[in-house]
């Protein structure tokens, strides 16, 4: 294989499997990159990679992008990882503060808030997360990724974005989705499909090698990676995007 393609994916824990067959899959050659959702989003539209785990909100704003795999980071309940927290209820919320990192959970909350909560919150953009230690009376909190683990239990309401949508849709969610650019060989995606495939068959190797060993020996990330977790993107996380997607929820939070 000739093309040897750049790849931009997600530096969280729910990506280490992913990350682990890319490593040792024995037919695909790659130059990869880790980096946050958003990141990962502008570094494919920037054209420094040419396959990238995205954002699943980004990709229809992508003509030169089209899905190529079966694998996705989602979620059939639980997702533990992309919460919205709060000393209120949510109906008693004024203000969400929404974590910079990912578009999808962005809109995902923004869809919530108006379909299944019914509540108009002022939308503020967050970037420094020390405001979280000093909540305001109103204020309420999008979270996603590692550093949730962080804030568990630190608050009385915790709305799991993941949960708020099934119950909302009776469908699961996929909040990232591997994508190529038009032009990608074949070869190539078929590669990937396979080092998918191989990582998330070797979850535990892949949690072994990482920085997630932790003082439980991994017990926790694997818990995290098996019960929270869902790769596979079947067919009703198709049905999920397209009703997200046809949604049209736009959500631009407030500089502040």
């Amino acid at each position: 294989m000739d093309f040897i393609p750049k790849i931009t994916a997600v530096s969280y824990l729910n990506t280490i499997p992913f990350v682990y067959g890319l490593k040792h899959a024995d037919n695909l050659r790659a130059e990869l990159t880790l980096a946050p959702p958003a990141d990962c989003a502008r570094n494919f539209i920037e054209g420094k990679a040419d396959i990238a785990l995205l954002p699943a909100a980004v990709v229809p704003t992508l003509p030169d992008a089209h899905i190529i795999t079966d694998y996705c980071i989602g979620a059939v309940g639980a997702v533990r990882t992309v919460t919205v927290m709060s000393n209120h209820p949510i109906n008693d919320v004024k203000r969400i503060w929404l974590d910079a990192h990912s578009r999808t959970s962005v809109q995902l909350c923004g869809y919530l808030a108006k379909h299944k909560w019914r509540i108009e919150p002022e939308w503020l953009a967050m970037s420094d997360y020390s405001r979280v230690e000093k909540p305001e009376e109103g204020d309420a909190f999008l979270l996603i990724g590692d550093k949730v683990f962080g804030y568990e239990g630190r608050f009385p309401y915790i709305y799991d974005l993941a949960v708020e949508w099934r119950e909302a849709t009776k469908l699961p969610f996929a909040f990232a989705v591997w994508v190529a650019r038009k032009g990608v060989p074949n070869e190539v995606t078929d590669a990937l499909q396979h080092a998918l495939t191989f990582g998330v068959e070797h979850t535990w190797e892949a949690i072994t090698e990482s920085a997630y060993m932790g003082k439980d020996n991994g017990l926790t990330a694997y818990e995290y990676l098996t019960r929270n977790i869902d790769f596979i993107l079947d067919e009703e996380k198709h049905r999920a995007l397209k009703k997200f997607w046809d949604s049209g929820i736009r959500i631009e939070p407030r500089s502040y």
